[in-house]
C-alpha cells in the first residue's frame, strides 16, 4: 500500500510539473509599426501627440534608446526580422509591389518555423510587403508561396501597402470576395463600383466583393479584430503574433475617430489609433487572464519620413525623429533609429532603459533562446540573442557591429561601438529638392527642417566634403559633425568591416 501511494505521489508530481513547464511557456506578441519615428511616441519625446498605452508599456516593461531597423526601408527591414539576415545577403534594398513574387526562400528558416517547432501557434496579421508566388503573384488565383509557407498558421492582412493598389484583403492564399467580373489586371484601375452601378450587388458578390470590402480609414480596426479574434482563440495554448500595421504609412488615414484628435493634423490622429490599437492588444491580454504571461515587443520598420504629411505635423511643431539626422530611406540616424519597448511582467524590469545596441534582426536568435529551438546551419547568421539585454542588464554589449542599409546600394554602413561609417556622401535616401514632394528628404529637407551637418550647405552637399562619413555617437548623436578626416584609422577599420561583407562568397 505504501509503495502504491508513494508511486501514485510521484505520478501527480510528474504531471503537475509538466503542466506547470507548459503553462509557463510564454506567449509572443510582436506589433511592427510602419515608418513611426524615434520622436514619434511620448515615451520617446513627443508633445504634440498623447500615446498613454505605449507610454504605459514602457513604464511597465523596458524602452531601448539604441535600437534600430536593419534598413530604413520597408520591404529590407521586414525581410530582415523574419529571417534574421540582412537584407544585403539578398541584394535586397528597395521595396517590392505588385509583380515580385516571395523574396523569402521557403527553405530559409523563419521566427515562425521557429516558434511552430516549439509548439506554439502563430499568425501574421497585417502588412506583409514581403511579395506572393513563386515568381509573380496571381491576385486572382493561389498566392502561394506565401506566409504559410514561412511557418504562419494564419495570415490575414494587405498583400503591399496603403499607397499602393490592390488596396484588398488578403486571407491566406486569397483576396478575400474576389469575383470573376472584376480581376486585378496589372496597370488597371479596378472596376467594381463601376459593375455595382450596372449590376445587381448579389450578383457580383455586393458589398463582399474584394474592392468594396476594403476601406483605408477602416484597415487599423480590421487589423485589431482580426487578432484579439485568434488571440481569445488560441488563449489556451502558446502563441506567437505578429501584428503588422499599417499605421502610420501614408496616406495618413485614420479611422473618423481619431481624427483631430492630435496637435500636428491627421500624421499624429494616424499615431493616436496606432496607439489605441496596441492598447487593445493589452486590454484583451489581461481580459483573458494571460497578460503575465506574455512577452510584447513593439517596434518600427524605419525611420519617419518627411512627405507632405510629415511636413504639416512638422510645422505644427512635431518631431517624427526626435534630434536624429534623417529620415527614411536615409543611413543617417533618422531612417533606421527606431522606438523599441518590450513587456513581460516579472521577467523585465519595469521602467527601465537600456542603451545596448540592438536590432529587429535579432528577433529570431532571441525567439530560439527563449523556446530551445535551435537556430539551423547558415540560417539566420546576422541574428544575435537580445534576451540578456530585455531582462538583465549586461555588462558588455551583445553585439560587435550592426549592418544598416539605406535604400542606395552605395550607403550600405556600419555602425561599431560609438562609431557610424557612412561610405559615401549625404544620406542615400530621397532626394527631391522640391517641398511637398514625395521624395523630398534629402538635404533639402535638412535645411527646411533646420538640421545642421558639416557637410552640408544651403540644402546641397559641399564640394569640398569628405567622400564618406564617420560619427562618434557618443557625443554628437545628432550627427552635426563629420569626423571622418580626424579619425583616418577608425574609418579605414570600418570600411575593412563593411567590405568583409560585400566580399562574403555567401553573398
Amino acid at each position: 500500500m505504501i509503495v502504491i501511494r508513494l508511486f501514485l505521489l510521484l505520478l501527480a508530481l510528474f504531471l503537475s510539473t509538466g503542466l506547470s513547464s507548459a503553462s509557463e511557456k510564454p506567449n509572443v506578441v510582436v506589433i511592427f509599426a510602419d515608418d513611426l519615428g524615434y520622436g514619434d511616441l511620448g515615451c520617446y519625446g513627443a508633445t504634440k501627440v498623447q500615446t498613454p498605452h505605449l507610454d504605459q508599456m514602457a513604464k511597465e516593461g523596458r524602452r531601448f534608446t539604441d535600437a534600430h531597423s536593419a534598413s530604413a526601408v520597408c520591404t529590407p527591414s521586414r525581410y530582415a526580422l523574419i529571417t534574421g539576415e540582412y537584407p544585403v545577403r539578398k541584394n535586397l534594398y528597395s521595396p517590392v509591389f505588385l509583380r515580385t513574387g516571395l523574396v523569402i526562400d521557403t527553405e530559409q528558416q523563419t521566427v515562425a518555423d521557429v516558434m511552430k517547432e516549439a509548439g506554439y501557434a502563430t499568425a501574421c496579421f497585417g502588412k506583409w510587403h514581403l511579395g506572393f508566388g513563386e515568381k509573380t503573384p496571381d491576385w486572382n488565383g493561389d498566392l502561394k508561396p506565401g506566409p504559410l509557407e514561412l511557418g504562419f498558421d494564419h495570415y490575414f492582412g494587405v498583400p503591399v501597402v496603403n499607397s499602393h493598389p490592390p488596396f484588398v484583403y488578403v486571407e491566406n492564399h486569397h483576396v478575400i470576395g474576389l469575383v470573376p467580373e472584376d480581376p486585378f489586371v496589372y496597370g488597371k484601375k479596378a472596376k467594381t463600383k463601376e459593375i455595382f452601378e450596372k449590376m445587381k450587388l448579389d450578383q457580383i458578390g455586393g458589398a463582399d466583393a474584394a474592392h468594396a470590402l476594403y476601406d483605408d480609414y477602416m484597415v487599423g480596426t480590421k487589423l485589431v479584430e482580426k487578432s484579439l479574434e485568434w488571440i481569445k482563440e488560441k488563449k489556451d495554448e502558446p502563441f506567437f503574433l505578429y501584428l503588422s500595421t499599417t499605421n502610420i504609412h501614408h496616406p495618413f488615414t485614420p479611422h473618423p475617430k481619431f481624427q483631430g484628435t492630435s496637435q500636428c493634423g491627421v500624421y499624429g490622429d494616424y499615431i493616436h489609433e496606432l496607439d489605441w490599437m496596441v492598447g487593445e492588444v493589452m486590454k484583451t491580454l489581461k481580459e483573458q487572464g494571460i497578460d503575465d504571461n506574455t512577452l510584447v515587443i513593439f517596434t518600427s520598420d524605419n525611420g519617419g519620413m518627411f512627405n507632405v504629411g510629415g511636413q504639416e505635423s512638422w510645422e505644427a511643431g512635431h518631431r517624427m525623429n526626435g534630434k536624429l539626422l534623417g529620415f527614411k530611406f536615409s543611413a543617417w540616424e533618422g531612417g533606421h533609429r527606431v522606438p523599441f519597448i518590450a513587456r513581460w511582467p516579472e521577467k523585465i524590469p519595469a521602467d527601465s532603459e537600456s542603451d545596448q545596441l540592438i536590432s529587429n534582426i535579432d528577433l529570431l536568435a532571441t525567439m530560439s533562446e527563449l523556446t530551445g529551438i535551435e537556430v539551423k546551419e547558415g540560417q539566420a547568421r546576422d541574428s544575435v540573442n537580445i534576451l540578456p539585454a530585455l531582462t538583465g542588464n549586461p555588462e558588455k554589449p551583445l553585439r560587435d557591429h550592426l549592418l544598416l542599409a539605406a535604400q542606395k546600394k552605395t550607403h550600405l554602413s556600419i555602425r561599431k561601438g560609438k562609431w557610424m561609417y557612412i561610405p559615401a556622401q549625404a544620406g542615400g535616401g530621397f532626394t527631391a529638392a522640391k517641398r511637398g514632394a514625395h521624395a523630398f528628404g534629402g538635404p533639402a529637407a535638412l535645411e527646411f527642417a533646420g538640421r545642421k551637418n558639416s557637410d552640408l550647405e544651403n540644402g546641397k552637399v559641399k564640394k569640398d566634403a569628405p567622400k564618406a562619413q564617420l560619427y562618434d555617437l557618443s557625443t554628437d548623436l545628432e550627427q552635426t559633425r563629420n569626423v571622418i578626416r580626424e579619425n583616418p584609422e577608425v574609418a579605414k577599420e570600418m570600411r575593412t568591416l563593411l567590405e568583409s561583407y560585400s566580399k562574403s562568397e555567401n553573398q
